[in-house]
């Protein structure tokens, strides 16, 4: 396996993408790895810290079909995912695709839509498959869902269920920046107050389709050690034990985390994963799938604390 042509990517993704996002470190590296493992992304964070200029960059730099979303309340699934109209002129139906059908969707705050707009995209995410009038419409293999979601402002939203947020490989929390990034963020940005347009950044794209394939090729033939197989098992199966937890993560987050593992171990140059490799992802990866007891919640506890207490807890093979 080529490793140098996939940290040679990486590191221009992020130069590319460090043009116009200042920090988020954190997101940028947890993109690559969805982008990699095949998964969907989830951005939560207060408005203005950049959660759809990041999604932005990100898609301007891959040679992919992208198309944005603006979720709102009465938007309904077929504007989403397409409808079948009838055609007079040819006496038949025909479908037309919502776009869903690409291959790079921005979801901008998701949990602004009902939840039957929400499970409209509950097959796509799982098995890239789009079912309209009994027919079933395959996606592209390179579809991704990137959503943003504002935890502050709860007026008007409707929280995602968890059977939508399991479907998700990563929640990323964006924070905000510290004073010196932020004074960067001012210097680069500080002269209009509409998003910045991204043609004056020169983002082209840096990976198409067909060498993303082949990455993804190459990342699931990686073999994990049984000793890191069953250090990830250990730790998924921990959360459904622990007394501060009323529900823990499923097989489906293993089996996640495993994949996740691979391609961040890629990502750093790297034939094989180690165990800091899936301590650095299991918070992102568990923290939208467990569940507070009663009793946790009342003592003000944190799903981070938790999960961090679990890693603690699990002895990491050497």
């Amino acid at each position: 396996m080529a490793l140098d042509k996939v940290v040679e990517l990486a590191d221009l993704l992020r130069e590319r993408i460090g043009r116009v996002i200042v920090g988020q470190e954190e997101a940028i590296h947890l993109l690559l790895v969805s982008l990699i493992a095949e998964g969907h992304l989830l951005l939560e964070g207060p408005p203005g810290t950049g959660k759809t200029l990041l999604a932005r960059c990100f898609a301007a730099c891959l040679a992919l079909d992208f198309k944005r979303v603006q979720f709102t309340p009465d938007l309904m699934p077929g504007d989403l995912l397409g409808t079948s109209l009838f055609n007079f002129q040819t006496n038949a139906f025909t479908v037309t695709k919502g776009p869903v059908f690409t291959e790079f969707l921005l979801a901008d705050e998701i949990n602004r839509t009902p939840p039957k707009t929400q499970a409209a995209l509950l097959e796509a995410m799982q098995e890239r498959t789009v079912t309209l009038d009994g027919i079933s419409h395959p996606l592209s293999a390179g579809f991704m869902v990137v959503a943003t979601q504002n935890p502050i402002e709860q007026e008007g939203t409707y929280p995602l269920p968890e059977a939508q947020l399991d479907r998700f490989l990563f929640k990323v929390l964006v924070g905000y920046p510290t004073r010196d990034q932020e004074r960067v963020m001012v210097t680069t940005h500080g002269h209009q107050t509409a998003m910045p347009g991204l043609d004056r950044f020169a983002l082209e794209p840096v990976a198409d389709l067909r060498f993303i394939t082949w990455v993804r090729q190459a990342v699931a033939g990686l073999r994990l050690a049984e000793e890191t197989v069953a250090y990830i098992v250990d730790l998924v199966r921990a959360t459904r034990e622990h007394p501060a937890l009323r529900y823990g993560g499923s097989p489906r987050a293993a089996n996640m985390l495993a994949a996740a593992a691979r391609a961040s171990a890629v990502l750093e140059g790297r034939e094989f994963v180690i165990p800091d490799d899936v301590k650095q992802l299991a918070p992102a990866l568990l923290r939208h799938r467990l569940i507070l007891s009663p009793a946790a919640e009342i003592d003000g506890r944190m799903v981070e604390e938790v999960v961090h207490s679990i890693i603690e807890t699990i002895e990491a093979p050497r």
